[in-house]
Formats: C-alpha cells, sequence, structure tokens
C-alpha cells in the first residue's frame, strides 16, 4: 500500500511539474508576442505621422475652428504665430520625448543599430552626410532623433539635428512632434543658426540624397544620389564644420517599391512633385499589420545598421570657391565609398558589392 501511495505521489508530482513548466512556456510566449505587437503598434504610428499627420492636424485644426470649441484652435494658431521661427534656430528638442519607451520597441522591431567608428570632439561641430534615403529614413530617425540606439551614450557632449523638409514645419502640431525630436529644417537659415549661434557639439545630419534617392531606393541596391550634391560642402566649408560619412546597411531593404523608368511618365509625374513640393511620391509597399505574407504600409523587419564613419576635418572659409568645394567633396565621397568597403562583408553583403554613386 505505501508502495502504491509513493508512486501515486510521484506522478502527481511529475504531472504538476509539467503543468508548471507548460504554465512558464505559455508564459513566455505570451511575452513575447504581447513585445512584438508593441514592436508592430510604435513602427505603425510613426509610419502614420510620416504619412498623414500633418494633413489630418491641418483638417482637425479647420474643424474646431467651426466648432464651439474655436477658442482653442484660435489659441494654437495664436502660439504658432508667436513660435513661428523656433525650427529655424535649433527648435524645442525634449529629452523626455527622445528617451520615449516606444522609441526602443521601435528599435528593436528591425532590429536599428548605430555603430561609432571614432570619437568626435565636443569643440567641433559636424555635418554628418546619411546615406541611402530609402522610403523614410528610418534608421536616420531612430538613432539621431531618438535616445534608443545610444548616440548620447557613444557621442556624449554631442547634439544632433536630424534635418528633414521644411514643410513639415509648416503643419501644426506635427511641427511640435519633430521638434521635440531635435528635428530641424533643412535650409540655410536653420543650418547656419545652429552652426553659428548655438555653440559647439553640434551634428546636423542631412540626408543629402533627398527624394531623388528614393525615387531609386529598391532591396538589393546600394546606390547613393552625391556625385552633383555639394551644397553641404559649402555649407561645412563657411562655418568649418567637420564632415562626417554615415552608411546605413538595410535602409533600402524594409520596402519594395515600384521603380518608373526614366521617360516613363511616372518619373515625369514623380520630378514634378519633387521639383514644386520637395517630396516625391513613391509606389511602395511592405508588409500587413496582421501578416508578414500579406502587403501593407509596415516595413519588413529587415535589420538596419548605421556606421558612423571618420570626420573629415574641414577649414573655415567664408566665400569657399567652387574648386575648394569640389575638392573636398571629392575627399568625401572617397571616404565614403572606404566606409562601406570596410564595412559591407560585416553586415552581410558580398565582398563583391560595389557602391554606385550618382
Amino acid at each position: 500500500m505505501k508502495t502504491i501511495i509513493a508512486a501515486y505521489s510521484g506522478v502527481l508530482r511529475g504531472t504538476g511539474s509539467s503543468i508548471l513548466s507548460a504554465l512558464q512556456d505559455l508564459f513566455w510566449l505570451s511575452k513575447s508576442k504581447v513585445e512584438k505587437q508593441l514592436q508592430i503598434i510604435s513602427v505603425l504610428q510613426w509610419v502614420l505621422t510620416f504619412l498623414i499627420m500633418g494633413v489630418a492636424c491641418t483638417l482637425i485644426l479647420m474643424y474646431i475652428l467651426c466648432t464651439d470649441c474655436w477658442v482653442i484652435a484660435a489659441l494654437y494658431l495664436a502660439w504658432l504665430v508667436f513660435d513661428w521661427n523656433t525650427p529655424k534656430k535649433g527648435g524645442r528638442r525634449s529629452q523626455w520625448v527622445r528617451n520615449w519607451t516606444i522609441w526602443r520597441y521601435f528599435r528593436d522591431y528591425f532590429p536599428i543599430r548605430l555603430v561609432k567608428t571614432h570619437n568626435l570632439l565636443t569643440t567641433r561641430n559636424y555635418i554628418f552626410g546619411y546615406h541611402p534615403h530609402g522610403i523614410m529614413g528610418l534608421g536616420a530617425f531612430c538613432n539621431f532623433s531618438t535616445e534608443a540606439t545610444g548616440v548620447g551614450q557613444k557621442f556624449p557632449g554631442i547634439r544632433p539635428y536630424l534635418a528633414t523638409l521644411a514643410g513639415n514645419f509648416r503643419m501644426p502640431i506635427l511641427r511640435d512632434y519633430l521638434m521635440s525630436g531635435g528635428i530641424c529644417p533643412v535650409n540655410r537659415d536653420s543650418i547656419d543658426y545652429i552652426l553659428s549661434k548655438n555653440g559647439s557639439g553640434n551634428a546636423i545630419i542631412i540626408v543629402v540624397g533627398g527624394a531623388a534617392e528614393s525615387l531609386n531606393c529598391t532591396p538589393g541596391k546600394n546606390s547613393v544620389t552625391l556625385r552633383h550634391r555639394k551644397g553641404f560642402v559649402k555649407l561645412a566649408l563657411r562655418h568649418g564644420a567637420d564632415l562626417v560619412p554615415v552608411y546605413s546597411f538595410g535602409e533600402n531593404e524594409v520596402y519594395e517599391q515600384v521603380i518608373f523608368e526614366e521617360g516613363s511618365w511616372g518619373r515625369w509625374v514623380q520630378k514634378k512633385f519633387q521639383k514644386h513640393i520637395g517630396f516625391a511620391p513613391c509606389i511602395f509597399h511592405g508588409r500587413g499589420l496582421f501578416s508578414s505574407n500579406s502587403w501593407g504600409l509596415l516595413p519588413y523587419p529587415k535589420p538596419i545598421t548605421t556606421v558612423v564613419g571618420e570626420p573629415i576635418t574641414i577649414p573655415k572659409i567664408d566665400n569657399p570657391s567652387q574648386r575648394e568645394v569640389d575638392f573636398y567633396h571629392s575627399i568625401y565621397v572617397d571616404s565614403l565609398i572606404k566606409l562601406f568597403d570596410k564595412y559591407k562583408s560585416k553586415f552581410g553583403l558580398p565582398e563583391t558589392e560595389v557602391l554606385e554613386v550618382n
């Protein structure tokens, strides 16, 4: 009888252990699923911000003006007039916003990494040339407009400013949201102010290829629009700001895009938008919200690794000649190609891969 009871107790203990183990497995599975959903939500809110927040906030503000709550909209518009030039003066960054937990979920969705190769002196100012643009510049945003990848720890004393279309700062609410992350207009007034009246230790990140480069981005292609982009070099010379090449491996992999051939009606429309509005409409898709096998607006979860290269020391020349601009531009192009060649195999590209500079 004692033997039977002992055996039965052993079975109960074994069954209890199995149930506990199963519950633990279920718990961790659920936690993993919750984290994945939070990652999807964090990326989705940024995609919607990028695509529709400016227009949506403008329409909502106009609607409120026609309701009993018009005073709220009127007060905001009065504030907007008073605050209109703030984006041109370095904006209004918020460390609280830059450290939001949502950005860590955003980072982990891909994941996105920031690789430091050299120290940056806080006694100097910098212009980072970011390549390639991709569809939305996701790596540029995560690395330099948030603290998710530790830019503040990796480059202590350096204040990054991601430069984007000036038109975004004419949109109510959106402008304040962008400024809170340290994003500024990519125009001469804003860049001149940051590099000349904001002390040292500033780093302006310019996506050099811009809208033109976004029209050609596609998975498997490493191509940059740089050969005739020299304005950022002239700005660096005028302010004596060191140039830093930055390449994001994987930026072109997160969306599929319909590429229109030169001379086609589609490319004509894109170029007209680019010329008159500042951005080029792209026909692209990623994965769906509920299934990775369907099409949607979510980017594909492919790794993005942003490598910050060695700074190029630039002298201060108030009125640089074209010859001087061309000279330092050629040094920058060579430095970017060397950076790409040094790290391409480490981040999944074959040794035979060549960076195409257009």
